[in-house]
């Protein structure tokens, strides 16, 4: 395996990432993790499913923390909470996966009478949970049997590795998520869960960021913002905003630290975690950077960066493996064209895995430039597809990230000085099928 933190790094086995993940997972000072599962039959539906509870436990209730919260205007129950635990401490979060809690008969009840139930359980007034669901929304959470299964997710809990609390929050994951940064004597380790209904602000993904760095509230509050700008708000699977996205950043305060550094280790954490949820996402085959540069703002950039990753054509291009470039430069220029007619499109260069394809209004193609672009675009699959099942249903034949390569994608608008990048996935059968059978 070459250096995991680059994007060239190659994972030869499922057993490779697993030993690679383990090392990122030692927890940070001041942290526990425990985990604990539960069959139950929804009402809404009479199929019996398993849901995983997982606990992540501070020694002691700080004040010292951040969370970013979807802007979707149906927020699920453990969102609206939330929000209103901003303002005192927190020691504990409560993750349950398979059921998100969204507009749910009682949710905001039930989740603050299992916030409280955790609370007697750890010795902490019920305010200091923190509730956090993922999963179908609009189903009802089995509260009795979550309550059942409580003891058993505190009698776990373990100060060694946060891999069990990454593997715990998955739903259609097809591995778990964890990223680190050392920095002087402490430690950045965050985890994700995320596969799709991703796009900004935010994704459908509840993302925990642990460090015994301390670093306190005021300064979190700014940092974990402008790092989530730039790394959870730059992807893109599908282009639908869940109701239920969550960052939550917690110190335990045990290590000194230069903000500073502590800024920049958490920016790393959080753009590897970023694009692991992206390689990670439903059916993705090709994950894809588009690098916008040479406009007059930000927002532009990232309006143009956007409209190509989420462009339905080109995502079924790339899974081909097809340089089908027109479909490129027409999500562009969609773009450009309702929102920014103004600018002059003329001074535009495109380029694909570094090959110029567009420039001075004109495609540069011939026979010689098909095949870099063809190679570029294969050398970035992650897997093959695999037959349907007798039921149409698409497995990828993986569950780890073979490699960690990318389409690259260069727009430069040659009008301004602002520059964005934003990351997406290919459209793929399994993720049409993925989609089509998720609640069952």
């Amino acid at each position: 395996m070459s250096n995991p933190n680059t994007s060239s790094a190659v994972f030869s086995s499922e057993a490779c990432h697993r030993e690679w993940l383990a090392s990122q997972s030692a927890l940070p000072g001041g942290f526990r993790v425990g985990t604990a599962s539960l069959t139950f039959t929804p009402v809404e539906v009479s199929k019996s499913v398993q849901m995983n509870l997982t606990l992540l436990v501070l020694d002691e209730p700080t004040e010292d923390f951040a969370a970013v919260f979807t802007s979707n205007a149906f927020p699920g129950a453990p969102v609206r909470i939330g929000r209103s635990r901003l303002g005192g401490r927190l020691g504990a979060i409560l993750v349950n996966n398979k059921i998100s809690n969204v507009c749910a008969p009682e949710g905001v009840a039930v989740s603050e009478r299992l916030c409280a139930e955790t609370g007697a359980l750890l010795g902490m007034r019920s305010e200091e949970v923190l509730p956090s669901s993922t999963g179908v929304i609009g189903w009802q959470l089995p509260v009795e049997r979550m309550i059942e299964t409580l003891p058993a997710a505190v009698s776990s809990l373990q100060s060694v590795s946060v891999l069990p609390a990454s593997e715990a929050i998955m739903t259609t994951d097809l591995y778990p998520k964890v990223r680190r940064a050392d920095v002087g004597g402490g430690s950045i380790v965050g985890i994700a869960k995320g596969a799709g209904m991703i796009e900004p602000n935010l994704a459908t993904m509840l993302v925990y960021i642990l460090t015994d760095l301390a670093v306190p509230r005021e300064a979190l509050r700014e940092m974990l913002p402008l790092a989530v700008a730039e790394s959870f708000n730059a992807i893109s699977i599908d282009s639908d905003q869940s109701t239920s996205d969550t960052v939550v950043l917690l110190s335990s305060g045990r290590v000194p630290v230069e903000h500073e550094a502590f800024f920049v280790a958490l920016r790393d954490v959080c753009a590897r975690l970023a694009e692991d949820v992206v390689r990670n996402g439903e059916g993705v085959k090709h994950v894809m950077r588009v690098s916008v540069s040479g406009a007059p703002s930000v927002a532009v950039a990232k309006g143009v960066a956007k409209s190509v990753v989420n462009s339905p054509l080109w995502q079924c291009a790339v899974c081909g493996n097809d340089p089908n470039v027109g479909r490129l430069v027409c999500a562009a220029g969609k773009y450009l064209g309702t929102e920014h007619p103004e600018i002059d499109v003329d001074h535009c260069t495109m380029r694909l895995g570094g090959c110029t394809v567009f420039s001075d209004g004109a495609f540069h193609l011939d026979l010689g430039l098909e095949e870099p672009l063809c190679a570029h675009l294969k050398a970035a699959e992650m897997y093959k597809s695999a037959p349907p099942d007798r039921n149409g249903i698409f497995t990828p034949p993986v569950c780890w990230p073979a490699h960690e390569r990318r389409v690259e994608i260069e727009i430069d608008l040659g009008v301004g000085a602002a520059c964005f990048a934003a990351l997406g996935g290919d459209r793929t059968h399994e993720y049409i099928s993925e989609n089509a059978d998720y609640r069952s």
